[in-house]
């Protein structure tokens, strides 16, 4: 039976910030008003000792003053839209120019910088906010759900529905920064990665897709057996621009239907990870531009620290329309839903 208690966890503009636990009496993930942020997943290793596979702070303010999205919710659109504009309708939306030439996971103020309302329920933690019309440039006054769950099997279920009162963008993902050694354990290279997708989408010099869609057959992008991180990251051909793998992925997946779109292990821990979405693609962020600072548990967080796998729509779709749709038409409902497994290899 699933346990949910809730404790302080700081204050965010004058309004109160609680941590919320989930258990199952093997793993506890903790998430937060700020963000709907989850702040750790606590699950077991080989040894049967207790590992937090989440990377975070020990309160509210590291959050707001670090950045770097660590385990929040992202809207109204996940990852980029070049040039900061997109054409919906016949009609050009500027949005906020907040990385090089491009709108970064929803702007300025995008929902991982939200107070979220959080209420329990008895199999998890419901979510909620309101994105008002025109908000970081987004035409519509969209209502958002995230809804969280923990199964007995280990299960973190992520189950996103929106509706809004005009056409809109609406691209919801999840940033946690994964680390299957343990958050305090250094560099996530020596993981391993699998990767059920035949394609990916090349950058530009701006970190965006080019609207290419590329085989991963022959090249350092092809996950689909397992391989370790670390053996081609600095191979990757555009290294300059990304610093290592910060590249989406289009899944093997049919539409709307759930399936395993990837797999990672921790080599000391015998951690396993394994994702489900019915998103059609997912972006691998190998975390190498991450903030090098003190975290919780006094943790040194260096390069490198967690990898992120976020399911999404592809990034730049707006641009490119044969990349994918992410509008969600007034009267229709956004739902989709991510599973993060955890077991051991």
């Amino acid at each position: 039976m699933l346990e949910i208690v809730s404790k302080d966890f700081g204050v965010v503009n004058g309004v109160e910030n609680k941590l919320f636990t989930m258990s199952n009496g093997k793993t506890q993930v903790d998430i937060m008003n700020y963000g709907a942020t989850i702040v750790a997943i606590r699950t077991l290793d080989k040894n049967g000792d207790t590992v937090d596979v989440v990377c975070g702070y020990d309160n509210v303010e590291d959050y707001i003053n670090h950045g770097g999205y660590l385990g929040a919710i992202i809207g109204r659109n996940s990852n980029r839209i070049s040039n900061a504009k997109f054409i919906l309708n016949g009609k050009e939306y500027k949005v906020a120019n907040n990385e090089n030439k491009n709108n970064l996971h929803g702007g300025n103020v995008g929902f991982d910088k939200k107070m979220w309302d959080i209420s329990a329920e008895e199999d998890g933690l419901v979510c909620k906010i309101t994105s008002e019309d025109m908000e970081e440039g987004f035409p519509g006054k969209a209502e958002i759900t995230v809804k969280y769950t923990l199964s007995d099997d280990n299960e973190l279920g992520i189950e996103y529905t929106a509706n809004c009162d005009k056409d809109t963008v609406m691209n919801l993902t999840n940033h946690t920064y994964f680390n299957l050694n343990g958050h305090n354990s250094g560099s996530i290279v020596n993981h391993t990665l699998k990767l059920y997708s035949d394609f990916y989408t090349p950058v530009d010099e701006n970190c965006c897709p080019t609207g290419e869609v590329c085989k991963v057959d022959g090249t350092v992008f092809d996950f689909r057996s397992a391989r370790v991180v670390g053996k081609d990251i600095d191979n990757v051909p555009d290294i300059d621009i990304t610093s290592g793998y910060d590249h989406n992925f289009i899944l093997n997946t049919k539409d709307k239907e759930i399936a395993i779109a990837a797999e990672a292990q921790g080599d000391k821990t015998g951690i396993k990870m394994e994702v489900y979405t019915n998103k059609p693609a997912i972006q691998f962020y190998a975390g190498n531009c991450m903030d090098e600072c003190v975290a919780k548990d006094n943790a040194n967080y260096k390069k490198r620290q967690g990898f992120c796998l976020e399911t999404q729509f592809t990034p730049n779709c707006l641009t490119y329309n044969h990349l994918g749709d992410a509008i969600l038409r007034a009267g229709q409902t956004y739902n989709y839903k991510t599973i993060y497994k955890f077991c051991l290899a």
